[in-house]
């Protein structure tokens, strides 16, 4: 039987990075950008467009003006449709492979799935600072302010297309402080799956 792992994460606790590992352990496919050529394979959307359109959060266009008439119909905006064949695209991974999935609502996607684990990623402000500057290349002076802006974009993302809370333990099977470790992280997680019998 397939089984999938959502890792959601802080921007700046290294979650993708551990997301990579534990596929590499696993010998499992890795989806996050590789995710988006799905999206376009399956929705043909272009590249371009989905990637332009990756996990934004915009209002609902509620109908639209023709002839001076306003269409009672709902309008998706360009990042919904996105959005929503992204979720898709989760669904069809889901049925067919094994597989450790980053983000875009993955968790929330799949939460009635009993071959899923959710794991969500965190870690101390003075880690994702560190991570920041020195993976990401942003500047010292800015860091903090651009990891708050970055995890209060991915949890108005989370938020606007579930009925859950971005980050709340609950919603999630494991949360982990990347403190302890890429690698502990990673064991941690396998060890998990393992009980759950999962892999």
């Amino acid at each position: 039987m397939s089984f999938v792992i959502t890792i959601g994460r802080e921007y700046g606790s290294g979650g993708r990075y551990i997301a990579q590992e534990l596929a590499k352990r696993l010998n499992v496919k890795f989806y996050d950008n590789d995710l988006l050529l799905q999206v376009a394979k399956d929705s043909g959307y272009s590249p371009e467009f989905v990637k332009e359109n990756d996990e934004k959060k915009e209002i609902f266009l509620n109908g639209f003006i023709s002839n001076g008439m306003i269409d009672p119909i709902n309008i998706y905006s360009p990042s919904q449709n996105v959005s929503l064949a992204t979720f898709d695209a989760i669904k069809k991974l889901a049925d067919t492979e094994s597989c450790v999935i980053v983000g875009r609502c993955s968790s929330y996607v799949l939460k009635e799935r009993s071959n899923v684990l959710n794991v969500f990623i965190t870690a101390s402000m003075q880690n994702k600072v560190f991570r920041a500057i020195t993976y990401y290349g942003v500047d010292a002076k800015v860091a903090e302010k651009v990891i708050n802006k970055e995890n209060k974009n991915r949890a108005k993302y989370f938020n606007f297309y579930t009925d859950d809370e971005w980050g709340k333990a609950a919603s999630y099977d494991l949360c982990l402080s990347s403190d302890i470790g890429i690698e502990e992280v990673v064991d941690v997680i396998i060890e998990y799956a393992k009980k759950k019998k999962l892999i």
